[in-house]
């Protein structure tokens, strides 16, 4: 698929006015998780909800990182997501569920994230006798 980066703003969940631009973050399917730094997180307030969450690497190593809630924006997309406090020497990283809620899918050919088209949705009809 070949790597790049793309720029995005975190905001706290709650005070939307807490936010911060994050220039460069590894656009990463392979991840289910969006990785920013503690230290970005909490200066924006967002608060660890979930503590010693076990993540594997890449290379097998178990490692544990607590996680939160903010709300990511990419363009004119956004969505909330929980997101990993990550610590010194973790990625900045843009994770799968991350680029699902904000209906962005990765164009590997050109290096960008595009347009993922409609939402599939359950057919709501009332089938009778």
């Amino acid at each position: 698929m070949g790597t790049f980066y793309i720029g995005c703003r975190v905001e706290n969940h709650i005070n939307r006015k807490k936010t911060v631009r994050i220039p460069k973050a590894l656009v990463d399917t392979g991840s289910e998780y969006t990785w920013i730094p503690a230290k970005t997180l909490e200066k924006i307030g967002v608060i660890r909800e979930k503590k010693d969450m076990r993540f594997i690497m890449a290379n097998g190593e178990i490692i544990t990182r607590s996680v939160g809630f903010a709300i990511l924006r990419v363009a004119k997309s956004f969505t909330i997501d929980e997101v990993v406090f990550s610590e010194p020497g973790d990625q900045i990283l843009l994770g799968a569920r991350t680029l699902e809620g904000l209906n962005l899918m990765v164009d590997s050919a050109r290096k960008k994230l595009v347009a993922a088209g409609p939402l599939p949705a359950a057919v709501n009809r009332i089938y009778r006798n």
